[in-house]
C-alpha cells in the first residue's frame, strides 16, 4: 500500500549560471539541515528550485545570503512499491477523481520502494483518493 503525505516545499529562482546547485546545496549544508526532495531546472536565464528539507526555516534563512526570493508551496510525496504499474495505479486514481497531476518527478533506483513528489490540483483530494488521511507535515 502506498503512503502518502503533504509536504510544505520552498519554490525559487536564482540566476541560471555554473556552480548554482552547488552554491544552494553548501548553503543549505552549512545551516545543517537535510534536503529531503530536490527538483532544479533550468529556464532560459533562471534556475528554477523546489526543495523540501527538514527545516523550511532554516533553510530559507540560508538561501538568503544568494538573494532568493522564496515562496512555499504544498507538494504532495508518495512512496510506492518499486514494482511496474503502481505508480500508473495511483495516477489512474486520481485521474479517475478528478485530480489533475501538474508536475510529478521521483526516483526508485533501487530498493523495494519508489517515492514520487506531486503537484496536484487538489491536494487533499489526492490525499484521499490515495488511501490515507491528510498529514500535513508543516516544517519549521
Amino acid at each position: 500500500m502506498a503512503e502518502v503525505k503533504k509536504v510544505r516545499s520552498l519554490r525559487f529562482a536564482l540566476p541560471n549560471r555554473v556552480g548554482q546547485l552547488a552554491a544552494v546545496c553548501e548553503s543549505i549544508a552549512q545551516a545543517k539541515v537535510n534536503i529531503e526532495a530536490l527538483w532544479a531546472r533550468e529556464s532560459g536565464e533562471a534556475a528554477e528550485f523546489l526543495l523540501a528539507t527538514e527545516s523550511n526555516a532554516k533553510a530559507k534563512r540560508a538561501l538568503a545570503s544568494l538573494g532568493a526570493q522564496i515562496e512555499e508551496q504544498e507538494i504532495v510525496c508518495l512512496e510506492l512499491q518499486n514494482k511496474a504499474g503502481a505508480l500508473a495505479d495511483a495516477a489512474r486514481k486520481l485521474a479517475e477523481a478528478g485530480v489533475n497531476i501538474k508536475s510529478v518527478w521521483g526516483t526508485a533506483f533501487s530498493g523495494k520502494s519508489a517515492t514520487c513528489v506531486l503537484l496536484t490540483s487538489d491536494d487533499r483530494k489526492a490525499l484521499n483518493v490515495l488511501g490515507k488521511k491528510e498529514r500535513a507535515a508543516r516544517r519549521k
